[in-house]
């Protein structure tokens, strides 16, 4: 297999890694206290899993409008997505 393509920093693998081990302590989490759907200030009814996943996905969206947009620092977008994705997945 030629994953030559793939630029695998240890930054890339980090990241990579963090996802993986958020996807396995969500499932964990799941399995000892499963979550009860709510809404919350996002327009629709979500569990924790659903929150995680919109999280996610808002992450990439800052992380590519910040890159695409601006000249800054990506740690920036970095800490922005953070408190993204404390935000949805405590209230949304």
């Amino acid at each position: 297999m030629n994953i030559a393509w793939m630029a695998w920093t240890p930054v890339t693998a980090g990241f990579f890694i963090f996802i993986v081990l958020m996807l396995i302590s969500m499932t964990i989490w799941q399995i000892i206290s499963p979550s009860i759907a709510r809404q919350g200030f996002l327009p629709l009814v979500t569990t924790r899993g659903d929150r995680l996943f919109i999280s996610l996905l808002g992450s990439a969206y800052i992380h590519l409008a910040w890159l695409g947009l601006t000249e800054l620092a990506v740690w920036i977008a970095t800490m922005i997505s953070v408190l993204f994705l404390v935000a949805v997945m405590r209230w949304g």
